[in-house]
């Protein structure tokens, strides 16, 4: 099934579910219990929002080992967590916004993991029994300041650097799932999930071992190598295989905005 969180206007967001070119209301929210309602909204007539709203964003580094060879760094010996702010959250079809503190940021198309049922020191044989489902993520990152700091809070943290969407994808079997990015068109990544280091349930299965994984909470996986340069006016298109194709604008922001 895919959900998605979609607006109406003059109405609240809330939860839903698409077929056919169709949205159609959950009777609650997709984390808990809940009934498919009836398609009632085409759905280009809809505004669609990040498909949810996570307590947590647990992301990987260097999950792809070409990624670690372009970054000219070792591939890990265990999984690097960093966490992304809450206010990276954006959703289909807004803009990046390029922050003035930086002159180089680049994109990383990710799968993102979204926890169902959340667990504290969750077994790898059963990781996959806590996954709601998979969606888009791109885990913006502003790489001059990565490389200039001790860890990569700032780079990695600016409101809108975390696109997610534009749905959830509940019945997707990820051992092989191609992942690409292109910006304006042109190709930049392209890979398979197969290629990551570390797979899902040994993610989760090690995030859990240090915080709780909480209902709603998302990990986004890591990227392939051919990460480059977003500038101002650039169209941005992360595609992955069975779930869809999640668009983003690019605007700079070109000056601090005064008090």
């Amino acid at each position: 099934m895919r959900i998605v969180r979609y607006q109406i206007a003059g109405k609240e967001p809330q939860f839903g579910w698409e077929a056919e070119g169709k949205v159609g209301p959950l009777s609650a929210s997709p984390l808990g219990l809940y009934r498919r309602l009836e398609l009632e909204h085409e759905l280009e007539k809809v505004r669609l929002l990040p498909p949810i709203q996570p307590g947590k964003i647990i992301a990987i580094g260097r999950n792809y080992p070409l990624h670690a060879k372009e970054q000219s760094v070792e591939i890990p010996e265990i999984p690097i967590i960093f966490l992304k702010p809450l206010s990276t959250v954006i959703g289909p079809g807004e803009a990046i916004q390029l922050p003035p503190q930086s002159q180089r940021v680049e994109h990383e198309v990710e799968l993102a993991v979204v926890i169902g049922k959340g667990g504290r020191w969750i077994r790898a044989q059963q990781a996959l029994q806590h996954v709601l489902g998979y969606t888009i993520a791109n885990d913006v990152t502003a790489r001059d300041l990565q490389q200039r700091d001790n860890q990569w809070t700032r780079a990695k943290g600016f409101d809108t650097f975390c696109p997610l969407g534009p749905a959830i994808e509940t019945e997707l079997d990820i051992s092989d799932v191609l992942l690409t990015c292109r910006i304006n068109g042109e190709m930049r990544q392209m890979s398979s999930t197969k290629e990551m280091v570390f797979s899902v349930p040994q993610l989760i299965a090690f995030i859990s071992s240090i915080m709780t994984l909480d209902s709603g909470d998302i990990i986004l996986t890591g990227t392939p190598s051919g990460v480059s340069e977003l500038r101002d006016g650039d169209t941005l298109e992360s595609e992955i295989e069975g779930i869809g194709i999640l668009r983003n604008s690019v605007t700079s922001q070109s000056s601090i905005p005064p008090p």
